[in-house]
């Protein structure tokens, strides 16, 4: 059955949890993505303790959702919440990267239960969500639905909008895409690599509902996805409006933590951020 429901300062300290595994994992690795992991944290913690119908237990459960993960190189984010949720124990987190790790540095489908699809080349997710979606809709399945989380750089990618013209046609209501709108990419800030803006209009034009939410809200974050199931005519376009290396505060806005881990000293700076919310509570540790 689905995991129990969490309430409001559960998922924060949950999300909290994440970012500090996410730290640990990067740089227990050497290599890997920060910001954009730390700014979907919250995204994270909602889909698992909230949105989505799954069962960790039975990860190829009949009536669960599909999520789709566009953006693989954010994975660290996606399996620090599933260790959380209990698909697989918090301890194999520090094996990110290595060889023969089920945990690669983008998702393997077959590696891992309870991953769906395999992601590395950016702007194919919503493709593969929208095969899913149609099969869905082909075997009269009203009950699933796709959720695709996407990065905002990636809609350079062609792929991206030939998808969306897809889901557009076959009113592929089952499908709710999040872009992670935190503004950068690895070479610099979006609006400077490829201007995506008006990013709203662009896919209202293509036939898509739209909704804005502060990325960083979880609340917020519920409140959206339970609005977009309720639109039963198009499919759905969540734009999460995220503080990249949310949590820390030398990474925070800085697209040079794109793509990069922490060191030794910064993850231990890091981590004291973040165990004590900032210098709101005292930690044990310090």
């Amino acid at each position: 059955m689905p995991e129990p429901r969490l309430d409001h300062q559960q998922m924060l300290l949950k999300a909290d949890d994440i970012r500090q595994d996410i730290i640990r994992m990067l740089e227990h690795a050497g290599s890997g993505h920060s910001a954009g992991p730390l700014g979907l944290a919250d995204v994270f913690t909602a889909l698992y303790f909230s949105v989505l119908n799954h069962d960790p237990e039975h990860p190829d459960w009949a009536d669960r959702d599909i999520l789709v993960l566009s953006n693989g190189h954010c994975v660290p984010v996606r399996y620090a919440a599933m260790a959380e949720a209990g698909y697989f124990p918090k301890e194999e987190l520090l094996t990110l990267r290595q060889l023969g790790s089920r945990l690669q540095g983008h998702p393997e489908r077959l590696r891992l239960p309870g991953l769906e699809t395999t992601s590395g080349p950016l702007g194919s997710g919503l493709s593969q969500a929208c095969g899913m979606a149609l099969a869905l809709k082909l075997d009269k399945n009203a009950q699933r639905r796709v959720y695709v989380v996407m990065g905002d750089g990636e809609q350079d990618e062609g792929n991206v909008w030939e998808a969306a013209m897809l889901a557009s046609k076959y009113r592929l209501s089952n499908i709710i895409a999040l872009t992670d709108r935190n503004n950068i990419q690895i070479d610099g800030p979006t609006e400077t690599v490829m201007p995506l803006e008006n990013l709203r209009a662009k896919w209202e034009a293509f036939g898509w509902h739209v909704i804005e939410v502060d990325g960083n809200d979880i609340p917020a974050i519920i409140d959206a996805y339970a609005l977009a199931k309720a639109i039963v005519e198009k499919p759905v376009m969540i734009l999460a409006h995220t503080i990249p290396g949310k949590g820390v505060d030398f990474m925070e806005y800085d697209f040079h933590w794109h793509g990069m881990p922490p060191n030794h000293e910064q993850a231990k700076a890091a981590l004291k951020e973040l165990r004590t919310l900032r210098g709101k509570i005292k930690s044990e540790a310090d």
